[in-house]
């Protein structure tokens, strides 16, 4: 190629034309690097005809100045970013950004210093010193990463340097990763769990795109039965990738793929520190059969990343909402990653015991294969499950746990078994107000109040991260003592079961306590060692841990996921509570479930206490399609904002001014956001209802591409949105 189209990672650019010099060899794909005035720009060497540009005559070019040293983004990887850019209304540079990963990995291998404690004590050991050499056993990185990790400042690291107390290390910066063995520790499976790792297995060996929905119940032994087609890519050379919901469940996983496979897989999630990052990203365009990486276990952000020969995808706990990115790129992974699969022509496998509707429905019309997993593992049965009514059955005043409730967890206290209490809110009380005058603590960026950590002695918005001291007097009239909690968190919940077993041993388990890999694994083992009696919790301990001496499960507040006017919020709360449901009694010692709850007549709750889902999602399917929602229908939301109340309020209004006027479609507003204001931004909302025959995006382009708006003024399309605030 003499001349060449870039694909430049700044949406407002458009493509641009380039002259490859003499000598220089690029492949569509290939990252360069290129002049942009006096500035240098990286692009991306992209097919001139799926980016259509004006026409530039070559003599007016600019001539390429370098091709990065990494292996060009392959055909299958270009078209998928083409794909999420146009279905999620999205610009190409804002998708193809995500395939990146890590801009220093692109500049090729070398070396780096790290730091490493060499067991001398200085002659001058001062507190910050000795407080430093206690937190660093075990540990080597650089020096500002060891300085974060010891809580010092970098000046006492390098005195601890001088002292010969730390010693510099030469650390490649493309070290291979330890190769993982398929044949390491293969389980036991039963004759269900074999017959569906067979299937599985076939189809890694047999290649070609299969997309399956590995149906599973809690405790059946799903990750097994995946992790036979994970060693089958293993042992052909291919890569893998995992994908995981959330953070807290990474360090989980790691322990049993470490035990299966003897080593840990490579991570990619936003907590790695830069040089972690840049390995990873590395080892993965190098591929498995080049001593790169093998498997790879990450957030969403990894479903984009530029394998060099990927042969097997996995979403595990599929259902879970936390896959749909909210800001940015408004993409789902679960769905991306089922295209990825396509484009890649390769099998994929959705893993859920509580699938989304639409994986279901996907199922029922024969474009997914459904394996299902009916039966707990090793014979142990599901938990019963009791309904507690809380108009007949209320707690005491003040109190959130139900007699019931009380009762059990006393028994299993006596019985030495551990209880598990979910209530999906953090903190210690939802909001707090002046008993005198009636004061309320609001966010001053968001409208939502300030939610009362005690722990930490806060106040804490949850949707900005506002903060303030919790105050002694009320800001308003200035009575001292005269602050009142009101409702409940999971902090008031772990003070009510301390106030009524004080023997008892308590865990709290939020994002707030659990906020590394380290600090899960420190819970996990406290927990597996009998040293926690009560958790309580929110969704973070829905899925993903086995205890087996966990025999309680109580739902403190099973109404609290049905409150709004979300379209999903009857699929939430019975995912959630099935999920947390799913914790108890996966030993030997059966498990009871206990749901508190003000509507026991609503039908998830129903669903639940009878066990019949199928029913559930019958009846869920069928109000969807009267709504002609999801997956019946086609939904997008436009999300306008702005600081400035009036502009966005105004932009709104010319939005739905010229709204399109098409068979099949229906517009709904402007009408100011629920959040109407978030991190200091006014918000204004459209939602758009369409058959799914409509060329819902086209429609939306065109009508947002007829207007221009204040610099101030963001507008976001969100695509089969999740989020309704």
């Amino acid at each position: 190629m003499r001349r060449v189209r870039l694909l430049v990672f700044n949406a407002a650019l458009g493509p641009l034309d380039y002259r490859v010099p003499d000598g220089m060899a690029v492949d569509y794909g290939s990252l360069v690097i290129a002049p942009l005035g006096p500035r240098q720009v990286l692009g991306v060497v992209w097919e001139p005809e799926r980016m259509p540009a004006a026409e530039v005559a070559d003599a007016r070019l600019r001539p390429l100045l370098e091709v990065l040293p990494v292996p060009p983004l392959s055909a299958p990887l270009r078209r998928l970013i083409e794909w999420t850019a146009d279905y999620y209304c999205a610009s190409l540079a804002s998708v193809a950004r995500m395939a990146l990963g890590s801009i220093a990995a692109l500049r090729g291998g070398g070396t780096t210093t790290e730091y490493r404690l060499t067991g001398e004590v200085p002659a001058r050991l001062t507190p910050q010193r000795a407080a430093a050499i206690d937190a660093l056993h075990g540990e080597q990185a650089t020096i500002r990463e060891l300085a974060e990790r010891a809580g010092v400042s970098e000046g006492v690291l390098r005195g601890l340097v001088g002292t010969g107390a730390l010693e510099p290390v030469t650390v490649d910066t493309d070290r291979p990763f330890p190769a993982a063995n398929p044949g390491h520790d293969a389980p036991d499976l039963s004759d269900d769990q074999q017959a569906a790792a067979r299937v599985f297995v076939e189809a890694v060996e047999n290649g070609g795109f299969q997309p399956f929905l590995l149906d599973g119940v809690t405790g059946s032994g799903k990750t097994e039965c995946y992790f036979e087609a994970v060693a089958a890519a293993i042992a052909s050379g291919r890569q893998v990738l995992v994908l995981l919901p959330e953070i807290a469940l990474t360090e989980n996983f790691l322990r049993r793929f470490e035990a299966r496979f003897g080593v840990a897989p490579v991570l990619w999630h936003s907590s790695l520190k830069a040089s972690e990052r840049r390995r990873a990203w590395r080892a993965i365009v190098r591929g498995a059969d080049r001593g790169g990486a093998q498997v790879v276990v990450g957030a969403r952000s990894a479903l984009f990343l530029p394998y060099a020969r990927l042969g097997l995808i996995v979403v595990d706990e599929a259902h879970e909402t936390s896959f749909k990115q909210d800001d940015g790129v408004r993409y789902n992974a679960r769905d991306v990653a089922v295209i990825r699969a396509k484009f890649e022509g390769i099998p994929v496998i959705l893993a859920s015991a509580t699938p989304a509707l639409e994986s279901m429905q996907l199922a029922e019309s024969g474009v997914y294969r459904r394996i299902e997993l009916a039966a707990r593992y090793g014979g142990a049965e599901l938990p019963d499950v009791r309904v507690i009514d809380l108009r007949t059955d209320q707690p005491e005043r003040q109190h959130w746990l139900s007699p019931p409730l009380v009762k059990e967890l006393k028994d299993r206290l006596l019985r030495g078994e551990q209880s598990l209490l979910f209530l999906n809110r953090r903190g210690y009380a939802p909001l707090t107000l002046c008993r005198q005058c009636g004061y309320r603590f609001q966010c001053p960026n968001c409208t939502a109040w300030l939610v009362e950590h005690r722990l930490s002695r806060r106040l804490a918005c949850h949707h900005c991260g506002h903060e303030l001291p919790t105050p002694e007097t009320c800001p308003e009239c200035g009575t001292p003592d005269c602050m009142v909690a009101c409702g409940p968190g999971v902090e008031r919940i772990a003070d009510e079961v301390a106030e009524r077993f004080p023997e008892a041993r308590v865990a709290v388990v939020t994002s707030d306590t659990l906020g590394s890999p380290g600090k899960v694994n420190e819970f996990v083992e406290a927990v597996e060692n009998k040293l926690v009696d009560v958790i309580v919790g929110t969704q973070l301990v829905t899925k993903g841990y086995h205890f087996p001496e966990l025999t309680l499960v109580g739902v403190i507040d099973a109404d609290l996921g049905l409150e709004g006017g979300d379209l999903r919020a009857g699929e939430r709360t019975y995912q959630q509570i099935a999920q947390v449901a799913g914790r108890a009694g996966r030993g030997e010692k059966p498990g009871e479930v206990l749901i508190q709850t003000r509507h026991p007549e609503a039908p998830v709750i129903a669903a639940l206490a009878s066990g019949n889902r199928d029913a559930f999602y019958d009846a869920e399917a069928e109000a969807r399609r009267e709504a002609g929602a999801p997956p019946f229908g086609r939904w997008a939301a436009i999300i306008v904002s702005s600081e400035d109340e009036a502009e966005a309020r105004e932009a709104a209004r010319a939005i739905g001014g010229v709204r399109p006027e098409a068979p099949d479609l229906y517009v709904l507003g402007p009408a100011p956001a629920p959040m109407a204001l978030l991190r200091g931004r006014h918000r204004y909302r459209l939602l758009v209802n369409a058959r799914r025959s409509v060329q819902l995006q086209a429609i939306i382009r065109e009508w947002l591409g007829q207007l221009s708006f204040p610099p101030g003024v963001r507008v976001a399309v969100d695509v089969d949105p999740y989020s309704f605030v």
